[in-house]
């Protein structure tokens, strides 16, 4: 976890009790969620095996070694977690140093937290070394906190990334706000008490309590952020 942490001082507009903005990345901020599906293909390929397409959308949106132990046990292919975590990561970097979209509205929202000073972390399931490559991109300006899902004992649909990103940058959970894109992470912000924005990048999300599902980040600014939190609780 990286942190330049800012006091939260009276950073809550009159009326609201929003105190931190905790985003998630691949899928969220970054248009990857189809880059790390097509790498785990072409590593499948490279030890003779086929993935099947409905299976996307059981490894979308969790920690690798949800995905790729799900992969290795339905292919049957002869390797190891640690060496198949290695070869995706790899495969991953080489793919989006050759482009790297952000989705839809991103630029703009991370730019209007960023200039009104609202305290803002990054909540990746994606290791370290990712994360690191995707800020060159994203800004790293723009985030007070990092949480990569190799720093924290479990990773998303677990709370802890987003309890220890609250923690970090001294919010109550209960007056964050979240944005994520798949049902895993939702289940990880709401598990940690957090109000949740959810835009689906692979597969549909239904809104529920303290959970407002949006097309995409285009319909998300700061005024709408501010209007989730309106109380603690």
């Amino acid at each position: 976890m990286t942190s330049t942490v800012p006091a939260l001082d009276t950073r809550t507009a009159e009326g609201s009790a929003l105190q931190a903005v905790l985003l998630d990345m691949d899928g969220t901020l970054v248009d990857t969620e189809g880059f790390w599906w097509d790498v785990e293909v072409e590593v499948f390929a490279s030890l003779g095996h086929t993935l099947d397409d409905s299976w996307r959308h059981v490894v979308v949106g969790g920690p690798m070694t949800r995905s790729a132990g799900f992969l290795i046990e339905a292919t049957g292919a002869d390797i190891g977690l640690a060496e198949l975590s290695v070869l995706l990561n790899d495969g991953f970097e080489r793919r989006i140093g050759r482009d790297l979209p952000l989705m839809p509205g991103a630029a703009r929202l991370l730019a209007e937290l960023t200039a009104h000073d609202i305290p803002t972390a990054l909540v990746s399931a994606s290791h370290r070394r990712i994360i690191d490559r995707v800020l060159k991109s994203l800004g790293p300006h723009h985030f007070a906190l990092t949480v990569a899902g190799d720093e924290v004992p479990r990773t998303k649909p677990h709370p802890d990334p987003y309890l220890a990103a609250a923690s970090g940058l001294g919010a109550d959970p209960v007056r964050c706000a979240v944005v994520e894109d798949t049902a895993t992470g939702v289940a990880a912000a709401e598990s940690a008490g957090c109000h949740v924005v959810a835009v689906p990048s692979v597969a549909p999300i239904t809104p529920a309590a303290r959970r407002t599902v949006v097309g995409s980040l285009e319909e998300v600014d700061l005024p709408f952020l501010r209007g989730l939190v309106t109380h603690v609780g």
